[in-house]
């Protein structure tokens, strides 16, 4: 909740300092750099480390990064350059840990049970990413400003630590590393050639966000249904940015179907149409609250796709082998996004918003298929019969 909370107050703020969607889809590039190189290497350290003591370490690295954002914040500096340089540290720590806390969920529950609690996993994930926004919104829009905002997720740090502290240590098992560094890395992207349904899983992602992502351009939609109100432009970033996640939440909570689904490649392949699809009509409706729909049911077939494509990963890939997928992971399904910003605000400077935004569905919607006809066998895959 609280980073979500910061995610918009960031973009509120660059976009408050700058008026240029181009300079709010900046903050996504500035994230994605650390984000893979961290990211890969991240996920070997949690092939050879205990994940518990690395998802502690960066949980109160990402709490120091938002005690920065307080105190510039509050202190009025304006640098967007500063911006620039905290969501890159913060990006940097979440690709440490991301691999970490997600190699461990394999290690809890049994392999029939990766659906149930990847779904389970989802919906903590969309409930924090729908609260956080509308918080994040209605605290900018009351108090006036971000530093608020930025405070609140300091606070809820604590319990994230916490959290994070009583676990019990879990080590890697298996076949121990015998090469650690990048030696490691290369290791596990070796371990990937050939395995065509884990790349499918990457590939579609990768589509569906760098095309179809558009949250860098939620300031300027805001304040263009809001032109003379920036209180309400506020909110409408935060109603916007946490509608995706609404839908994610309500799709988690019907998810039991979920794991009778055998086809899961076919289900993932549907779940990313509908994602271009509805990203596509987001662009072209004028309503906040048919913009709201839209992606709330963007948000549902995105989470669909994001629960199969987690239990692909955990069941098809032996254990030795999982922190250094997680973290190719952790570089797709944040790195994505991370790209779909900067795509999204570049177009949105050449050629509008709307564009940027119907266009990418519709890139989504081609890229997809095109990847599905280059691999049909991805269509085979039998969760049954899990194979990379």
């Amino acid at each position: 909740v609280g980073q979500q909370m910061t995610a918009v107050a960031v973009g509120i703020q660059v976009y408050a300092i700058t008026q240029s969607s181009f300079m709010v889809g900046l903050v996504g590039l500035f994230q994605l750099v650390p984000l893979i190189g961290f990211g890969l290497y991240g996920g070997m350290l949690s092939d050879v480390h205990d994940r518990r003591k690395l998802g502690l370490i960066a949980a109160i690295g990402l709490m120091s990064c938002s005690i920065v954002l307080v105190a510039q914040a509050a202190a009025g500096l304006g640098s967007v350059a500063l911006l620039y340089v905290v969501v890159a540290v913060q990006s940097a720590f979440f690709a440490v840990g991301n691999p970490a806390r997600s190699s461990i969920i394999p290690r809890l529950v049994s392999p029939d049970l990766l659906p149930a609690a990847n779904a389970l996993g989802m919906l903590a994930w969309s409930v924090g990413f729908t609260l956080g926004p509308l918080l994040g919104g209605l605290v900018i829009a009351a108090s006036g400003g971000v530093t608020a905002a930025y405070a609140v997720d300091v606070i809820a740090f604590t319990s994230t630590v916490y959290a994070m502290w009583r676990l019990r240590p879990i080590k890697p098992e298996g076949t121990t590393v015998t090469r650690a560094g990048w030696a490691a890395v290369k290791d596990g992207i070796t371990f990937l050639k050939g395995k065509k349904n884990l790349q499918m899983s990457f590939y579609v992602d990768i589509a569906a966000m760098v095309f179809g992502m558009p949250r860098a351009l939620f300031p300027a939609i805001a304040v263009g249904l809001f032109p003379t109100d920036p209180r309400m432009a506020a909110t409408a970033v935060g109603l916007l940015s946490a509608a995706p996640a609404l839908g994610a939440a309500v799709s988690s909570i019907f998810s039991g179907w979920l794991g009778h689904v055998r086809k899961q490649g076919v289900a993932i392949v549907l779940a990313i149409l509908a994602w271009g699809l509805t990203i596509a009509v987001f662009g072209l409706v004028a309503s906040l609250a048919l913009a709201c729909l839209m992606l709330a049911l963007a948000g549902a077939a995105d989470n669909i796709s994001a629960v199969f494509r987690s239990t692909i990963l955990q069941a098809a890939t032996p254990d030795e082998y999982r922190g250094r997928l997680q973290g190719i992971f952790t570089v797709v399904v944040a790195g994505g996004p991370r790209l779909g910003d900067v795509e999204s605000g570049t177009v949105a400077a050449l050629f509008g918003e709307t564009f940027s935004v119907v266009s990418g569905g519709v890139l989504c919607i081609v890229t997809t298929l095109a990847l599905v006809a280059a691999v049909p066998t991805f269509l085979k895959y039998d969760a049954k019969h899990p194979v990379p």
